[in-house]
């Protein structure tokens, strides 16, 4: 099964406008084929609806970037970053604070990339080297060992798995309003059985469509939804006791196993690793 970033709708987003509006860095050209940037956005944010003639990878150092195309939304947590060809309209947006970088890369370099939107399972060394790259105090640097750097970058983003979706949806007319309901309310534990009640149809209906849509078993998705509601409080500072609450677990332990379970990391190790 892969892993990796979310979709949701787009009609699903967006019912109250985002309370900063940042602009784009660049137009019409690009200062040098790879350029590389840096930037912290406050939390509620969005980047205009655009496109542009070169590719751009995203990647987050904390918090979640959201990218939101014509047909679909992307979420990415910080163990992958999202890959934009060329010409690919999309906003920039995030719910909470986040610190991420874009990679924008000219058209004639983006042969050996994706020709489609996707996430990219970030290596170790691939996620050292952007560490590197947050860490310089110039990433505006025209140097061609600048660009060589940049250039080993793109090269390993070429050999990076692509990867499903992380939290995928589904537009089912029984299934749809379960997910936004779990959505909007994480620690509800009611089971599927239940929730197919209240969508007066079956467990077994649900199961089908759990499977058909979504890819994955019910538990699986919630644990998922899960997850990524955890990552912007544990950056917030909120308790693992508080946040195992407010996610319908009766103690600290239960979500702790779930959390490394899902992400490998405990959630005290991965709000250290985003600081």
């Amino acid at each position: 099964m892969t892993i990796g970033i979310t979709y949701l709708p787009s009609a699903r987003r967006g019912e109250t406008p985002p309370r900063h509006f940042l602009e784009p860095p660049f137009r019409s050209a690009l200062p040098s084929p790879l350029y590389f940037r840096v930037a912290h956005t406050p939390a509620d944010a969005a980047y205009p609806r655009h496109s542009h003639s070169w590719g751009e990878f995203v990647y987050s150092y904390s918090g979640v970037m959201e990218i939101s195309l014509a047909d679909r939304h992307y979420l990415a947590p910080p163990q992958y970053g999202i890959w934009l060809p060329p010409d690919i309209e999309h906003q920039g947006l995030n719910r909470h604070e986040a610190y991420h970088c874009s990679l924008y890369v000219s058209r004639a370099l983006c042969d050996r990339l994706p020709d489609t939107t996707c996430a990219l399972t970030l290596s170790p060394l691939l996620r050292a080297m952007l560490e590197h790259l947050r860490q310089k105090e110039t990433v505006a640097d025209p140097s061609a060992e600048h660009q060589r750097f940049l250039q080993v970058v793109v090269d390993l983003l070429t050999e990076a798995p692509r990867v499903g979706s992380y939290l995928p949806w589904s537009t089912d007319a029984h299934l749809a309003p379960v997910l936004v309901h779990l959505q909007d309310n994480p620690g509800d534990n009611r089971s599927l059985a239940e929730f197919a009640r209240l969508a007066g149809t079956t467990e077994r209906t649900l199961i089908r469509r759990c499977q058909g849509e979504l890819g994955m078993t019910f538990s699986e998705w919630k644990q998922r939804m899960r997850v990524l509601k955890a990552m912007p409080l544990l950056e917030g500072g909120e308790t693992v006791d508080a946040i195992s609450a407010r996610l319908g677990y009766g103690n600290a332990s239960a979500f702790i196993a779930m959390f490394k379970r899902m992400t490998g990391t405990t959630p005290d190790e991965y709000r250290r690793s985003a600081a």
